[in-house]
């Protein structure tokens, strides 16, 4: 085996292991994108899978071949947890334990048996599948950051491709049996994709989790903590400008004696009770409805490209239904009513400002003629 083997061997080891600490040192400062925890403990396997197998190198022993199979079937498996993880928000454990299984039932017992050439193809055919099915989940998720996500499912493939010429070249020779590690033209093309593959991937994983921190930072900031609706500052930023015309309706919603909830059962009843609102806002209103907490137990909804019937429908339909909500507080339930205030903007497009001013005048009329009931703008 050339020494310029073993170097090619060791950049991977280091790179490996340099990304694995910035990953998981990265991970540390935030400790939200879990996905990078998977994806570190992934490649902290592959590291020592690679020495392990540059020991097999110089001694081709069964022990170091099947110790190094399993070190690269669990970094591999973890790693596709981690896309898995990534893209639907779950960890994925019984995933990564079934594709670590099935490649150790599939790969170790050839290479136990004397036949390390079908286990050598076995290998390499289901770490290309494991990077293909990694691609995959990325792919499935690149909507969220198309430009980072494309380039880190187009390295894992070209990394895939790699793995698998090197089990088409053994099987294309028809080497079943080695007593040695394979040496071929396909192996060096290889280890010169897996470089190259650990680090864009590592450094594009870093980037999109930078920017997975800072959009969650925005949300946050634009997001009501307590019901998950947009706050006044979110609704401002999307509305401030505009100029509404007719087409544009806002209803206002101001919770009937609510203070009267608090002082009677206390401030966690009361956030029952905003949480209990905003969910009949969202089931009534429809995702193409802008709703947002103003603060306290104000709420508005922003209906664009609507009629008035159909704006007095929804805002009558939420009075009525959370009218009709037995909210569970301290082992008994409680109703609460709700009034609103309807207003549209008109055709010589009115600031949004006004419009909401116009939803709250005909708020307070309902509040001065019994509450409970809903009023439109004069």
């Amino acid at each position: 085996m050339t020494p310029d083997y073993h170097t090619l061997l060791l950049a991977i080891g280091l790179s490996g292991f340099c990304l694995s600490a910035t990953l998981f040192a990265s991970w540390m400062s935030a400790r939200v994108e879990r996905f990078l925890l998977s994806w570190s403990i992934g490649i902290g396997f592959i590291v020592p899978a690679v020495a392990v197998y540059g020991l097999y190198v110089d001694q081709p022993t069964v022990f170091l071949g099947v110790f190094a199979f399993l070190m690269h079937f669990v970094g591999f498996a973890f790693i596709y947890g981690a896309s898995y993880r990534f893209r639907s928000g779950r960890s994925g454990r019984w995933r990564i334990a079934a594709v670590f299984t099935a490649c150790s039932l599939v790969a170790l017992p050839p290479i136990i048996a004397g036949y390390d050439g079908i286990g050598f193809i076995a290998l390499n055919l289901l770490v290309a599948g494991c990077l293909v099915a990694t691609a995959w989940e990325y792919w499935q998720g690149r909507r969220e950051a198309p430009l980072p996500l494309t380039g880190i499912v187009i390295l894992y493939l070209l990394t895939a491709i790699s793995f698998a010429l090197c089990a088409g070249v053994l099987l294309h020779d028809g080497r079943w049996v080695m007593g040695s590690a394979p040496v071929n033209w396909a192996e060096n093309l290889n280890l010169v994709m897996a470089i190259i593959g650990i680090t864009g991937i590592g450094a594009m994983s870093l980037a999109l989790n930078q920017w997975r921190v800072a959009d969650n930072h925005q949300r946050a900031a634009m997001t009501d903590a307590l019901t998950g609706l947009l706050n006044r500052r979110a609704l401002f930023d999307r509305y401030g400008d505009v100029q509404v015309n007719e087409h544009t309706a806002a209803i206002a919603f101001d919770l009937d004696s609510f203070k009267s909830v608090n002082d009677r059962h206390g401030h966690a009843a009361g956030d029952t009770v905003l949480k209990v609102f905003a969910d009949v806002l969202r089931d009534v209103s429809g995702t193409s409805a802008c709703i947002a907490r103003l603060g306290g137990e104000e709420f508005v909804v922003v209906l664009d490209r609507t009629l008035p019937d159909r704006a007095h429908r929804i805002a009558e339909r939420i009075r009525e239904d959370f009218a009709a909500k037995l909210i569970p507080i301290g082992g008994r339930s409680i109703t609460c009513t709700v009034s609103a205030g309807i207003a549209f903007g008109n055709a010589g497009c009115l600031s949004f400002d006004s419009l909401l001013s116009n939803a709250d005048n005909a708020l307070y009329m309902s509040k001065r003629d019994g509450r409970n009931r809903v009023s439109l703008a004069a």
